[in-house]
Formats: C-alpha cells, structure tokens, sequence
C-alpha cells in the first residue's frame, strides 16, 4: 500500500509538471501577439489569427485524443503530445528563418495539437487520481502552477522577445525597404526561447517513457461511451462543453490582449505592460487558483464558480469604460476572479460520467475553440472602433454564461 501511495503521489507530480509546461507556452502568446504584430505590420485581427491557430487545434484534435487514450491508455496520451509539443517548438527555428507569418501559425498549430492531447490526458488523470471526492480540488491545485506559468511567462518572454527590435525612432528614419526588412527580422528573437522549450520537452518526454505510471480505467467497463451522442445524454455535460467555451474564450481575450489593451488604455510602454500581464494577472491567476482551492472546502465549487463569473460580469463592464492605471488594476482583478474557471467546470462536466469519461474530456477539451472564435470577434470591434476596451463586451457575455453553469446548468440529471 505505501509503495501505491507513492506511486500516485509521484505520478500526480509529474501529471502536475505538464500544467505548468502547457500553461508556459499558452502564456507566450500575449507576447508573441504584439512581437508579431509589429514585426509583419499586422491589423488587431491578422495577430489574433495568432490565438485561433492554437485553439482551432483543440477543435480538431480533441476526439484523436480521446482515442489515443481510450485505445493505449492515459501514458501513450502524455508521450504523444509531449513530442508534438517539442515538434512544433523546433519548427520556430525555420520559421523565424523564412519569416513567413504563416509558418508560424503552423507551428504554433503543431504545439497546440500535442498540448490538445496532453490536456485531454492531464485534466481527468489529475481528477481521477485519488480520492473522487476531492477531485475538483485536486484538479485546482494541479492547474494552479499552471497559473505559476501565467506568471512567469510573459515576465521572461517579454525580456527575451519584446527587447531584441527597433525603436520606433530608428524605424522612422529607415527606408520603406530597410523598414520592412528591419520589423521582419525581428521575428528571429523567439528561435532561441522555443529552441530552448523543446530541449526540455525532449526530456520530458524520455522522464515519460521511462516511468510507470498508474493506470486508471472507467468505474464501469462494461459499458462504453461509442459516440458523441451516447456521451451527451449527460445534460451536465452538454452546459460544460458550452460553458468551457465561453470561458475560454473569455481568458483568451483577457490575457492574450492584455498589453494591446494595457497600452491603449493606461499609455504604458509594452515592457511594462507586460510586467503587470506576469506580475499582475499572472500572480492574480496563481493565487486565485490556490485561493479557491482553500474555498473549496467550505463551499461548494458549483457555487463559487457562480460568484466568481459573477464578479467578472461587473468587472468586465467596467473595463470598457475606465482608463488610466485603475483600468490595468481592473483586469488584473478579472485575472484573479476567471483563475479556478477551467478545471472546475471541467471537474463538475465530468463528473459521474463514468465510462463516458474520455470522450466527455475529449469533448471538453475541444469546447476549447472558443479560444479561436471570440478572440478575433473582440479584435474586429477593436478595429471597428479604434478602441480595444468595447471589445470587453466578449467577455462580459462569456462570463454571463460561466455564471449560469454554474448555478444551475452543472446539476447531473437522471438519464
């Protein structure tokens, strides 16, 4: 017995690991969307393209994945998305090379399909390792260094990406040639940083391999979720998947935007906005994380899911409205309140899924396209009216529907 307990205790370590991993090069976007932007002379919504080729993968791969976990098991899930992720971390270095925007759309595509993978894997392994009863919380704590990485990310991504260019001076003093060359070359900076990423995915990859990791297998095996609609029979589940697209949704136009927006509406340079994006909502996002984790033990998840989508209704109204250094602090505090979002309307969509469990997570995880979809829908209303705080909007109406799922649509009804 203390052999199994340590076990699990270690495979819920590395299990934990990949969520710090993922959440990394997620929080790279917001980095690479002003980089991108200036460097390929980009409106608002060409750099948002950025965001919808990482979560169109989800849409795309999210039944693979299931499969592949179904069919070889939770370990075989892990190892493929690890190497595709270390795949498309290489293939930023002939990217940068040809400076081809679209060559690093694909690679940033080829990350996300193995992140897509190992999401699908990582969200019900966590929830399912251990105790069913402290699922929901031990999935918080998981996806809490995943708020660690939020944190970090954008700090080190904007000392090593937002710094290697030129001045808006020198640009102005260039030829229209030199100019374009100049910006195009700029995109050569993130090829040491993803060089250096998928080194250590490698890695991983090997640590994977080489472990064992316990199995975990549906209560009931007799029966088997054979199609998507056999799965959602589960009422629950069908308001998950819709929540987790709002949600997702909402984060990404949250984060990912946040220096535009930190720009536009405090006059901050972008090394300082994206100083606040880590230090700021990435902190907010960590401790909240740890913070409803704690809650959760004296109150019931459903309903603070509730509360806290509640308080971003508010919060993302007042965004679009307040500027100065309040409006920055304002984000930040939707940062805190949008942190146990995601596994928890992953934990409640799962839960008494049984053998439907896989394809329940897989349907989940691509509910993750929201990520796509409303990004670009916030931008193109930043283009309309030269102004990226109405794109707020977005995710004022996202957050409405994480607060209905969680105060009625997250009930499990009789089939």
């Amino acid at each position: 017995m203390p052999n199994k307990a340590a076990s699990t205790r270690f495979a819920f370590i590395m299990i934990t690991s990949l969520f710090f991993l993922w959440g990394f090069v997620h929080n790279l976007d917001p980095i690479l969307i002003p980089h991108l932007k200036k460097s390929f002379s980009l409106t608002t919504f060409q750099s948002s393209l950025i965001d919808s080729s990482v979560f169109i993968a989800y849409f795309i791969m999210a039944l693979p994945a299931g499969f592949i976990m179904k069919t070889y098991g939770y370990k075989a899930g892990i190892i493929t998305g690890l190497s595709l992720f270390a795949i498309g971390s290489f293939l930023f270095i002939p990217a940068a090379n040809t400076q081809q925007y679209l060559f690093f759309l694909a690679a940033l595509f080829i990350i996300a399909c193995g992140l897509t993978i190992l999401e699908t894997a990582a969200n019900p392994y966590a929830s399912l390792l251990g105790d069913p009863s402290s699922a929901t919380q031990r999935l918080n704590f998981a996806q809490s260094f995943n708020g660690l990485a939020v944190t970090l990310a954008p700090i080190i991504g904007a000392r090593v990406i937002l710094t290697k260019g030129f001045s808006d001076q020198a640009l102005a003093g260039m030829t229209d040639v030199a100019r374009k060359a100049a910006l195009a070359s700029e995109a050569a900076s993130v090829k040491t940083p993803y060089f250096v990423l998928g080194s250590i995915i490698v890695l991983i990859v090997i640590i994977f391999a080489i472990i064992k990791l316990p199995e975990i297998k549906p209560k009931d095996a007799s029966v088997s979720g054979k199609s998507i609609k056999h799965t959602l029979r589960h009422i629950h589940l069908r308001w998950a998947v819709a929540a987790q697209f709002f949600y997702v949704g909402a984060q990404v136009c949250v984060l990912s935007f946040f220096i535009l927006y930190a720009m536009k509406a405090s006059g901050i340079d972008k090394i300082k906005a994206a100083d606040y994006l880590g230090m700021g909502c990435g902190v907010a996002f960590m401790v909240g994380r740890f913070a409803g984790t704690f809650f959760m033990k004296f109150i019931k998840p459903a309903k603070l899911l509730a509360v806290y989508a509640g308080v971003n209704v508010l919060l993302s109204f007042a965004a679009m409205f307040v500027h100065g250094m309040t409006a920055v602090y304002i984000v930040i505090g939707i940062a805190f309140f949008m942190s146990i979002m995601f596994p928890t309307i992953f934990s409640l969509g799962i839960n008494e899924l049984d053998s439907d469990t896989e394809m329940g997570s897989s349907l989940i995880v691509m509910s993750i396209v929201g990520g796509a979809i409303l990004p670009p829908v916030l931008a193109i209303i930043s283009d309309i009216t030269g102004n990226i705080q109405l794109g707020y909007i977005v995710p004022l109406i996202c957050f409405g529907f994480v607060f209905y799922f969680g105060w009625k649509g997250h009930r499990v009804q009789p089939i």
